[in-house]
């Protein structure tokens, strides 16, 4: 046995105990006549004493030779701690040590293994392995562990089966760019790596499963940032005979039940907002409804003076900062060099100070009067003691720039605060999207999204206004899940794969399988995929995804850790019939 005990385990109520404890040294004090290490496991630290008049001949000395990282097992007696800890659990007592065996000695550490490291992103990513040892990490992939539990139960609970779908799939051309895998016995031929399982739970779907989750790996070949790596984990869900109302009404209860069991939070009934009010109210189809600052659209009240830029662009728009009038010149220099960078691409920025005597000043005096000025305060809501900020251009463009520095504001006024959580659903999203490039309509969502009951005829006459039975669900300012209502009909189907360009040949080859399963008595279902990845974060208070994933890439998409990807060998290259890619 090589521990009766973990080292968070043992309290004042274990002294004078015989017990065994196994895991790393931390800290190593030498005090001399006595040293104290502190052994560390998953589940805390128990301090261990040797000292030159209770510990067996040698063992003082064996003790100070004990390196930090040190695999240590450990049997003594429990007793109570001359200076207690309160700061930790197991503070009140220490372990008076009788015997010591180092099950593996270990090289210094490159980074301190502490909750404060000297380690940087790109050096604890290499030795992740150590960096788990750390509590900020370690609690995460607990937290990460909980959550999932936590989804398992409640699914379950509501009569879902978890059913695992295959990882080599299909390249399809629709999405983000797939991972493919060379097939060794298919010369010539690839795999792919999932995306989602989307035809699959659909298909599971026509097999009668009724209500299907998994929580699955995919993999999308796209570039990488903060809340985004190249394969992210998946809550999948389906069910059949369900109008969008069941939908949202089951994963309201799962995403309730979540903040409830997780985090303490009880929140009401999710808002709803349709995608084209988003995007007026708050220029975003996942917009952060923890404070205020919504759009208020100027073109009637600032459109009429001899200020051009305004009067040539499409849409002026503006928003009121809370307590912010009081910022100087200088300050609001620097959020118009904010707006103008490269990422945000803003022409520029008008600002009206409302000062607290109900005077305004502003960046355009000379154009406009106070009587203006009062009725831009008007239409974005602004009291005195705030400062409206106006963007202006191309309307899709400008509620873009404006969104950004909507959030922007609000990091910096403190009111995204991460123990406040505000769900709310997105509804009515286009069906489809016109992309420049390529000249035609894209799926907003996947090709197998139906569109709003009694819209299909649209298709033919303004794709545009054709909205989808989609919806997207949204957690402070992040979409944190997203599904639809699918097309169970392959005659619609057939005309979705039409107006989507593919040819009768190109969507026969690229989805025959599930045309050929509607025919055998496809019933309606819809689905949702939740990040998980996202949402244990967001959970946890924190924005970046990384360190609540085990082996993360980095922003290359590599592991730095095992140096991945790499190059095959000449002998793989021929074997997978990828021979010439050696040259």
């Amino acid at each position: 046995m090589y521990r009766s005990h973990t080292c968070g385990e043992l309290r004042e109520s274990h002294i004078d105990q015989e017990v065994t404890l196994a895991g790393w040294a931390g800290k190593v004090r030498d005090k001399g006549f006595v040293v104290w290490i502190d052994l560390r496991d998953r589940y805390g630290i128990t301090q261990l004493v040797f000292d030159q008049d209770r510990t067996p001949e040698g063992l003082l000395e064996r003790a100070r030779e004990t390196g930090r990282e040190f695999v240590l097992q450990v049997k003594g007696s429990v007793i109570e701690r001359a200076s207690k800890n309160p700061k930790l659990p197991t503070g009140g007592i220490e372990v008076l040590v009788t015997e010591m065996t180092v099950l593996n000695p270990a090289e210094t550490p490159p980074f301190t293994i502490e909750d404060q490291t000297d380690g940087g992103d790109e050096l604890r990513m290499k030795y992740r392995y150590l960096d788990i040892r750390r509590n900020p990490v370690k609690n995460k992939l607990i937290f990460r562990h909980q959550v999932t539990m936590e989804v398992r139960k409640y699914l379950s609970g509501q009569g879902f089966i978890e059913v695992e779908t295959p990882y080599l799939i299909k390249s399809t051309p629709e999405g983000a760019r797939d991972f493919v895998v060379p097939s060794r016995m298919n010369a010539g031929e690839f795999y792919a790596l999932p995306q989602s399982p989307q035809t699959f739970k659909q298909l599971l779907m026509v097999g009668g499963m009724d209500r299907y989750f998994q929580i699955v790996k995919c993999f999308r070949d796209e570039d990488l940032r903060a809340d985004r790596q190249p394969e992210f984990t998946q809550i999948d869900c389906e069910m059949a005979f369900v109008e969008q109302e069941d939908i949202l009404n089951a994963f309201e209860g799962l995403t309730r039940h979540i903040l409830k069991t997780i985090n303490g939070v009880e929140v009401g009934e999710f808002p709803r907002m349709t995608y084209d009010e988003a995007m007026r109210r708050y220029g975003s189809d996942k917009p952060d409804i923890r404070f205020g600052m919504e759009f208020g659209e100027l073109n009637e009240v600032a459109r009429h003076r001899d200020f051009n830029v305004f009067n040539q662009a499409e849409l002026v728009v503006g928003i009121a900062v809370p307590g912010a009038a009081d910022y100087t010149r200088k300050e609001i220099d620097a959020l118009v060099d904010w707006v103008k960078r490269p990422q945000i691409g803003a022409g520029g920025m008008v600002y009206v100070k409302c000062n607290e005597d109900g005077s305004y000043k502003s960046s355009v005096d000379k154009f406009y009067e106070p009587e203006d000025l009062a009725r831009w305060a008007e239409a974005t809501g602004a009291r005195p003691g705030d400062l409206i900020c106006v963007l202006s251009g191309e309307a899709a463009t400008t509620r873009t720039q404006l969104s950004a520095l909507r959030m922007e504001m609000a990091t910096r006024l403190g009111l995204r605060r991460p123990g406040e959580f505000a769900p709310l659903w997105v509804v009515d999203f286009p069906l489809l999207e016109f992309d420049e490039e390529s000249g035609r309509y894209h799926a907003m969502h996947h090709p197998f999204t139906a569109p709003k009951p009694g819209q299909l005829k649209l298709l033919d006459t303004d794709p545009a206004a054709v909205r989808a039975n989609a919806y997207d669900l949204v957690l402070n300012g992040n979409e944190i899940g997203g599904g639809s209502i699918r097309i169970h009909d392959k005659k619609m189907q057939a005309v979705m794969f039409r107006h989507l360009g593919f040819s009768e040949e190109e969507a026969r080859q690229q989805f025959g399988f599930l045309m050929d399963a509607f025919q055998y008595g496809a019933p309606p279902h819809g689905g949702i995929a939740f990040g998980l990845d996202r949402l244990v974060a967001i959970l946890g208070g924190q924005e970046s995804i990384r360190d609540f994933i085990a082996f993360p890439k980095n922003n290359s998409g590599r592991d730095v850790m095992i140096d991945a990807p790499a190059p095959l060998d000449a002998g793989q290259l021929q074997e997978l019939h990828l021979g010439l890619l050696k040259d």
